[in-house]
This record gives C-alpha cells, sequence and structure tokens, in this order.
C-alpha cells in the first residue's frame, strides 16, 4: 500500500509539473519550417518571443488561459490536501477530497486543451501555414490522462 500511495504521489507531482510546463512554454504549435513557435501567452520567432499572437484579444484563447491555470490550482490544491489528508483522517475518508480536487482539475485541463484544439491547432488562425503540435499541447493531454488516472485512483483507495 505504501508502495502504492508513494507511486501515485510521484505521479502527481509529475502532473503539476508538466501543468506547470504546458501553461508557460509557447510551444503549443509549432512551425514546420522551425520559424517559431506558439504558445497561449506569446509567439516566437528566431528573433525572439513577443507579445504579437494573432488571436491574441479573442474570448477562447482567454478562456483557455484560465482554465490552464484553473487546472494548475486545482492540482496543487489536490495535491497539499493529499498530504494534510494522509496524516489526518480516519481511513474511510481518507483521500475522497483530494480526488475530487483533482478530478475537477481534469476537467479544466479537458475544457481549456478542448477549447484550443478546435479553435487554434490546425485552423487558419495559426501564424505560419505548415505546422505540427508542439511539447505544451502534447504535455497538456498527458497531463489530462494523468490527473484522470490519479484521481480515480484516489476515490478507489479511500475505501482501503
Amino acid at each position: 500500500m505504501l508502495v502504492l500511495l508513494a507511486s501515485i504521489f510521484v505521479v502527481h507531482i509529475a502532473t503539476v509539473i508538466m501543468l506547470f510546463v504546458s501553461t508557460i512554454a509557447n510551444v503549443w504549435v509549432v512551425s514546420d519550417s522551425g520559424a517559431g513557435s506558439v504558445g497561449l501567452w506569446k509567439n516566437c520567432t528566431i528573433g525572439g518571443c513577443g507579445d504579437n499572437l494573432s488571436y491574441a484579444g479573442e474570448d477562447a484563447l482567454k478562456a483557455v488561459q484560465a482554465f490552464m491555470i484553473l487546472s494548475i490550482i486545482f492540482s496543487v490544491i489536490s495535491l497539499m490536501v493529499f498530504v494534510f489528508q494522509l496524516f489526518t483522517m480516519e481511513k474511510g475518508n481518507r483521500f475522497f477530497l483530494s480526488g475530487a480536487t483533482l478530478l475537477v482539475c481534469w476537467l479544466c485541463v479537458m475544457v481549456g486543451a478542448s477549447i484550443y484544439t478546435h479553435h487554434y491547432a490546425n485552423s487558419s488562425k495559426n501564424d505560419y501555414e505548415k505546422s505540427h503540435h508542439g511539447y505544451s499541447f502534447i504535455l497538456t493531454w498527458i497531463c489530462f490522462c494523468f490527473s484522470f488516472i490519479v484521481g480515480i485512483l484516489y476515490l478507489v483507495l479511500r475505501k482501503k
């Protein structure tokens, strides 16, 4: 049981770190020519990064930014609640709150990544004609999977 808890804790920490990286890094869409990349916050080219996103004022991008920040907040809160519950609560109620909070994080990641995928991932709104998904976009979907799995495991472990 201790090894299972430790491995779940490590995956949860990895999820928090990957959420930070995917939200902060400006590599959601990358030009096939290597000329630059686009993120949630900036457009980066060979000359540097600037605030010249062609769709910076759109509500869809603001929603993606908000949901990704909320996912980080809920993931960190879930991690703190997990550590708190590990030492303070009785066996039957132990991980319910941390699992529920992480599933809210999962929901935020799903909504944010889905909005970005629908509006910007393969559309004409990109600054590059030929492009592919960057590592931030891929990390976001990996965090989507990890947060769901760990959230469900927390809910299952509350009965142990």
